[in-house]
């Protein structure tokens, strides 16, 4: 009987422990769901080393960077299941393997996951050659520094950040640090934050808020907030991110709104504002996400309404995360992304608009990315300094930046300058080399063999223009890339404008002329009467047309009359026409009046009493010159 009572109990006891072991499994997998990856690694440890366990237990420990742990979990998960893993495991094991810098097995797992061979130290080496600017990076001090990131530019000399300092705050589940608040500071000239203070509550709740952005005036804020409650997708259940918007009244943030594109079925984060206030950049992993975050942007409407979201598309956006943009007053677009070629973990990389599209991003290089994540850019292009967050310590930290020119790197662009129609080669033609903020770079005229040739940068993006008189100027857009491409050849083929326009004529003496019908004056008079007006409006609608078009207003009188009384009525009419094509806005720069009275005769009546009036009548005229 004792026997039976013994086995009994023996059998409950080991029923019981199954019970439990499922039950704290149970646990352990909706903590993982629920992102708190510290608490579900303390359960993963302690049990059986089956597949899920170990895969869930290295993502923990990879997702809060606890990077040594994670490769031990990922090698014993693929040396155990290696034949049935998921590809993405190959993905986070290379991301782990990158994070300590073994970019040889990184590499090995990679040229599995993409199907190609990746090779990260040569396109570490060719980046070092090609990157056009070197950084000098210095960590921001504070007192009670503790996970700060993402900071902005708020006014001329504030600052704004996230950080986890406030030790009021609950803990976060994800990593134990307190709930993030955003904070406003200066800046020290030794790189130390003073005057921290915490934004008001009705900005920082009991939640977390980063990643402020503001309006040009100041008066405007975007950030973030997490929402308090967490939603059940079909996989996990996650807290998700939204973007606030608060206004500055009477020196107090308030009307805080969240914007209408937000969802509790996903997140949207990491708002950055254009200069002008009219488009908002931001990432989400909402519904048409390429990979697990894509950068969108939305218009701001004049109503204060938005856009609809627009994906940035797959030349910025890839299968994994883009995240953290930040948009240059030079329309440079700046983000961090783990699904570019890179160091390790976020890169900052950086597109050129060109043409209004955003090109292939480019790494920013090991002066700035490390192997761990490096992310939160931000520029002051003009200056060549800013600031980056990065986790390349073990805590997420601030660091100020310089940016300088990387001599290791000359291109060069080249080509010639012809005839659009005769192809003939044009020499003397002006060839300019322009840089993204539309400052001279370079100029030449080119010689017999109309050719030019201008030093460049890598990863650049430039015009070259050409320009010659009685020519339609032609501009060509240009970004250098990271391939080793040296040599750009841009052919410039200018049109003349006598064949683009029917109403441009070359007359005997070799002058570019438009063509208008003839501009009376009232006698003695030389105000625009309403008929010469709308004669000049051809003129001006061909201006505005032709934008780098420059003319010459040349005024002229017969011989009859005296000689000073001629000229001095001539250059009140050309001043006055000049006057009159301003007015209708075109710019001044652009003109020039003379008055020549009676000393340019079409005809031989160059006296009086020697022609009839109709032959005098040739000579009175306004003429309209092309002069560039």
């Amino acid at each position: 009987m004792k026997k039976q009572i013994y086995i009994l109990a023996s059998l409950l006891l080991v029923s019981g422990m199954a019970l439990a072991q499922k039950g704290n499994l149970k646990r352990a997998n909706k903590l993982f769901e629920m992102r708190a990856y510290i608490e579900a690694a303390q359960i993963y440890e302690k049990k059986e080393r089956t597949q899920e366990v170990l895969q869930n237990l290295a993502d923990s420990y990879y997702y809060n960077a606890n990077l040594q742990k994670a490769i031990k979990t990922y090698r014993e998960l693929f040396v155990t299941y290696g034949d049935s893993i998921d590809i993405e495991l190959h993905f986070r094991y290379a991301q782990a393997l990158k994070g300590t810098k073994n970019y040889k097995d990184a590499d090995f797992h990679l040229s599995r996951y993409y199907n190609k061979r990746i090779n990260t130290p040569v396109f570490m080496d060719a980046l070092d050659k090609t990157t056009p600017h070197t950084f000098k990076l210095k960590q921001i001090e504070s007192a009670n520094s503790t996970s700060d990131f993402g900071l902005s530019f708020f006014g001329d000399d504030k600052v704004a950040f996230a950080s986890a300092r406030n030790s009021k705050n609950p803990s976060y589940s994800w990593n134990n640090l307190p709930y993030l608040d955003l904070y406003k500071a200066t800046i020290t000239d030794s790189g130390t934050l003073e005057n921290i203070i915490p934004f008001s509550d009705e900005i920082n709740t009991d939640s977390h808020e980063s990643n402020a952005t503001f309006s040009s005036d100041g008066k405007t804020m975007y950030f973030n907030r997490t929402n308090k409650t967490r939603t059940k997708t079909d996989e996990e259940r996650i807290a998700h991110i939204k973007i606030f918007r608060a206004e500055l009244v009477d020196n107090i943030w308030t009307h805080v709104t969240e914007l209408p594109f937000n969802s509790n079925a996903y997140s949207t984060e990491h708002p950055t504002l254009s200069k002008d206030g009219k488009t908002l950049y931001f990432a989400s992993d909402m519904p048409g996400t390429i990979g697990g975050f894509d950068i969108y942007k939305v218009a701001i409407n004049d109503d204060g309404t938005y856009s609809e979201p627009e994906n940035l598309g797959d030349k910025v956006n890839t299968k994994h995360r883009e995240q953290f943009p930040y948009i240059s007053d030079l329309d440079v677009l700046y983000f961090s992304s783990d699904g570019h070629q890179g160091y390790g973990g976020l890169d900052v990389l950086r597109s050129n608009m060109v043409n209004g599209r955003f090109g292939k991003p480019i790494n920013l290089g090991g002066t700035i990315n490390s192997s761990l994540d490096d992310f939160a850019y931000t520029i002051r292009e003009k200056n060549n300094s800013g600031y980056v967050s990065s986790n390349r310590n073990g805590y997420d930290r601030l660091y100020g930046f310089v940016r300088e020119e990387n001599i290791l790197t000359k291109y060069l662009v080249e080509g010639i300058v012809q005839d659009k129609s005769s192809k003939e080669l044009l020499a003397g033609s002006l060839v300019t080399l322009f840089d993204e903020t539309g400052t001279v770079i370079q100029d030449t005229l080119v010689g017999e063999k109309a050719g030019y040739l201008f030093k460049i940068e890598p990863n650049k993006k430039y015009k070259v223009r050409g320009t010659r008189k009685a020519y339609i100027p032609q501009d060509v857009e240009f970004s250098t890339d990271s391939k080793g491409k040296i040599s750009h050849n841009i052919y410039l083929t200018l049109e003349a404008y006598v064949n683009a326009e029917e109403r441009v004529k070359e007359n005997e003496k070799g002058d570019v002329q438009i063509q208008l019908d003839k501009i009376y004056f009232d006698f003695d008079k030389s105000n625009i009467r309403e008929d010469a007006a709308t004669t000049l409006n051809v003129l001006v609608d061909l201006m505005k047309k032709y934008p780098d078009m420059e003319v010459e207003v040349s005024a002229h009188t017969d011989a009859r009359g005296p000689d000073q009384y001629n000229l001095s009525l001539s250059k009140s009419r050309a001043a006055s026409t000049l006057e009159y094509l301003v007015s209708k806005d075109i710019d001044r720069n652009r003109l020039k009046s003379i008055g020549y009275g009676e000393m340019q005769p079409l005809n031989e009546c160059v006296k009086e009493g020697i022609c009839t009036d109709e032959a005098y009548d040739v000579n009175r005229r306004c003429e309209f010159t092309i002069i560039n």
